[in-house]
């Protein structure tokens, strides 16, 4: 197998960091976008205990009964916020769904005016009370994180190193938390589903906290599955559409699943929570004219991040 660019990189090099530092951090994250679209990065602003309260909550959560969950499940919002149940999501080219429920917080505006059309309010679960906190704790850490990850992107782009900031403050991020549910029959299974389809993600950047099982696998440049590990408490970045399509391919939204575990291993649950930075839905995503060459055509039509998630939405069956 190939070997694939996917460095630990220290983000406190580029946050508290020399000039010599933060350049090699932009250099060194630039490149790994340019040829796998994965890094992992230490010292990201999420406390050890932050993390465990998060996945213990969490899973609180997902123990409830079946008949509690389906309360907080509003097809209408698209599965943008509140619980969605088995077999609702599915890859974009696949015919079955993945095998997972989630819950999906966002984003609660602060100092703007807003629609509640675009914006609606997060639901809270009654049944947990710490579950509003944490869920919402862990969102505002991302964020941050995020935000200074893309200071470091646009830098490598030769953008103003807050080129960002206007479309992501108050943007439309995601946070999202997944139990792929124990496999009890495998023998009923469609030949073809697994806990989470061959995709690529929507939005700029996703943060994953390292998931409680294997089974993430990003595909290489030569067609070949490679499984990322996280090293402890390290989290997992990689590249969305909106960001490939607004450099115009030069940084890579990479394809990547969850497979099935082992048979000895199908009766347990796995856990992962991602953060899904988005930027504000009136974000153009044409692609930027120094990303654009004689060599690297414009391979995209001009379109806003609100229109590209509507259309990946109607793909991967959340909205009709």
């Amino acid at each position: 197998m190939a070997l694939v660019n996917i460095p630990r990189l220290n983000l406190q090099h580029y946050t508290e960091g020399n000039a010599e530092q933060k350049n090699q951090f932009v250099q060194d994250i630039g490149k790994a976008f340019n040829e796998t679209g994965f890094v992992t990065i230490a010292n990201h602003g999420l406390s050890t205990e932050l993390i465990e309260d998060l996945y213990t909550t969490v899973k609180a959560f997902f123990d409830l009964p079946q008949d509690v969950k389906d309360k907080y499940e509003f097809p209408e919002l698209a599965g943008q916020r509140g619980y969605t149940s088995k077999g609702r999501e599915k890859a974009k080219d696949s015919k079955v769904p993945d095998l997972k429920e989630f819950w999906q917080r966002g984003q609660t505006i602060v100092g703007e005016e807003y629609s509640k059309a675009d914006f609606p309010d997060n639901p809270e679960v009654a049944e947990l009370p710490r579950f509003d906190a944490v869920t919402g704790e862990t969102y505002k850490k991302l964020e941050d994180t995020g935000r200074s990850l893309l200071k470091a992107i646009a830098t490598y782009l030769e953008l103003d190193e807050n080129y960002f900031e206007q479309f992501v403050i108050n943007g439309n991020s995601i946070l999202r938390a997944i139990h792929y549910f124990p496999i009890t029959n495998p023998e009923n299974l469609a030949p073809d589903a697994v806990r989470a389809g061959a995709h690529e993600d929507i939005n700029l950047i996703t943060l994953l906290i390292g998931a409680s099982a294997d089974g993430l696998e990003v595909m290489t440049k030569d067609g070949e599955w490679f499984p990322i590990k996280a090293n402890g408490e390290d989290i997992v970045i990689n590249v969305g559409d909106m960001l490939q399509r607004l450099t115009n391919n030069k940084l890579k939204s990479t394809t990547h699943r969850v497979v099935n575990p082992p048979v000895e291993k199908m009766g347990t649950s796995r856990y992962s929570i991602p953060f899904f930075l988005h930027p504000k839905g009136s974000m153009s995503l044409a692609s930027l004219d120094s990303c654009i060459s004689e060599a690297y055509p414009k391979a995209y039509e001009d379109y806003t991040a609100g229109q590209y998630l509507d259309e990946r939405l109607r793909e991967i069956g959340l909205k009709m």
